[in-house]
């Protein structure tokens, strides 16, 4: 590490301790050539990967473009704010874990899906009928049919 004050390289550390919160380790250098210490943090730095779309243009990944999304379907849904929270922490955790510096967007999409296929079905059949641009009623019911055998084996299990 570069001294700020006169730009010499060889900067030991004296004292390194983690910050309160825990998300940074604190250090403290003091410089061979001047002899002034100063302090210098380390932060763990996650970056989303860039989303391709389907045209090719490029954007950053935007949280607040994918609760819309995810708003959208539920509307007047009984689904808590909380579980969308829970669902959008859950789809950035999993585009991070995937290690990747761009994704497609369709991956984003299926992501989607399985959050909202796991909230709300009906949902689910919101989202999937634009997502994959149904044009049909048979596409309609093949979604439902997808997630139809679901609600009736809970029926079952209620008699």
């Amino acid at each position: 590490m570069k001294c700020p004050f006169c730009n010499h390289e060889d900067t030991p550390v004296l004292d390194t301790r983690a910050s309160d919160e825990g998300d940074s380790i604190r250090r403290r250098r003091r410089c061979d050539n001047c002899g002034k210490r100063f302090t210098t943090y380390e932060r763990i730095e996650l970056t989303m990967p860039v989303i391709v779309k389907k045209n090719g243009s490029r954007t950053e990944f935007d949280p607040t473009k994918l609760r819309g999304s995810l708003m959208l379907a539920l509307r007047k849904r009984p689904v808590s704010a909380e579980a969308v929270e829970a669902a959008i922490l859950s789809i950035q955790e999993k585009l991070l874990q995937s290690g990747a510096r761009e994704v497609v967007s369709g991956q984003v999409g299926e992501l989607v899906m399985r959050e909202l296929k796991r909230l709300d079905k009906i949902a689910y059949i919101r989202f999937a009928s634009v997502y994959k641009s149904f044009e049909d009623v048979t596409e309609f019911q093949d979604a439902i049919a997808e997630v139809g055998p679901e609600r009736k084996v809970a029926k079952k299990r209620s008699e």
